[in-house]
């Protein structure tokens, strides 16, 4: 549908995005990925997170990817029954939580590579001057001060310039929230075209969308088509859900709030790392090759990152300079 046909003012509203469509794999150091190894200079240290907060209490994070395995194997194998009692055994101790003796809470704790991405797989992706792979890392547990959620790390360099490579960074010996352990996925970026968050456009065009929404939803239940499917501009032609690098910001649990950088330019979307790449309120954007795997649990979740309770993590940065401090939203 276009909805821009409906509604032309919706024409000023309009933003490309690409969709990352993470799909498990085994990416390579000079890949994009979600979960797979950075591409990082041998003698620039791995980042860490000093920020105070509990750090010695957790899940050890080859635990968290070998739990996911089994469990993921045997529901394959037997969806009816699912993982058998020696399995439940070892997924039982996979849980178990370990405890660091001596980890003070501002000690050095790694960050957990989440994404890297190359200017070259993602047009438009708006990089600083010099600049082609943009790498994302954060820390595996909550209660970052007033933030809510990871301390996130963006990293923007030269590809060209990196020389010999780490090829075995540090990892935190325990992590606080399995949802922020990636699993390993290649990415198939693709284009598309998104429109303003609902709240954000002007009221007469949100009262004009609601009004056809409406007459729309009238029109299915008197043709008695139990199958119907009502067309809604929040889930269907607004803002795309899953990862996806650019695009419109959803603000569907705090409602809009102002981005602006410390520079006084207003911020744009740079990365939204969702927990779903669709729901049942957004089939209508599940890729024509992955109509299959609707049904499938977990396939919508091939990343297995999970925000907050299920929700995104939107990263914002300066219009003007992607250099400048980023900023976080959770939604």
């Amino acid at each position: 549908m276009d909805i821009e046909a409906e509604f032309p003012e919706l024409s000023g509203y309009r933003k490309v995005c690409t969709r990352l469509h993470p799909r498990p794999g085994a990416p390579k150091p000079q890949e994009s990925s979600v979960g797979g190894p950075f591409l990082w200079p041998r003698d620039e240290p791995w980042p860490t997170c000093r920020a105070p907060h509990p750090r010695d209490r957790g899940r050890r994070v080859e635990n968290v990817h070998e739990w996911r395995r089994i469990l993921a194997e045997a529901w394959r194998r037997d969806p009816d029954v699912g993982p058998s009692q020696d399995e439940l055994d070892i997924l039982s101790a996979l849980e178990r939580e370990y405890h660091v003796l001596g980890l003070g809470e501002t000690d050095p704790v790694p960050l957990l590579p989440v994404a890297q991405v190359f200017v070259t797989d993602v047009p438009g992706l708006a990089a600083p001057a010099g600049c082609d792979l943009l790498q994302v890392l954060w820390c595996p547990f909550d209660a970052h001060g007033a933030q809510s959620g990871p301390d996130v790390h963006v990293q923007w360099r030269s590809s060209a310039g990196i020389g010999e490579t780490l090829a075995d960074p540090p990892c935190p010996e325990v992590i606080g929230d399995p949802g922020y352990v990636p699993e390993p996925c290649v990415l198939d970026p693709e284009q598309v075209v998104e429109h303003e968050y609902s709240e954000l456009l002007s009221e007469d065009l949100q009262e004009r969308i609601e009004a056809w929404e409406a007459e729309a939803e009238e029109a299915a239940e008197e043709s008695y088509d139990e199958e119907a499917d009502v067309v809604t501009y929040h889930h269907d032609l607004s803002i795309a859900p899953g990862w996806k690098i650019g695009g419109y910001a959803s603000w569907s649990v705090t409602g809009p709030s102002e981005t602006t950088c410390s520079c006084g330019e207003p911020m744009q979307l740079l990365l939204t790392i969702d927990s779903r790449e669709w729901d049942g309120g957004t089939l209508s954007w599940v890729p024509l090759e992955d109509r299959e795997l609707i049904n499938e649990s977990e396939a919508n979740a091939p990343t297995q990152v999970t925000v907050g309770r299920g929700g995104c993590l939107n990263i914002f940065t300066c219009s003007a300079n992607p250099a400048h401090e980023h900023r976080v939203s959770i939604q």
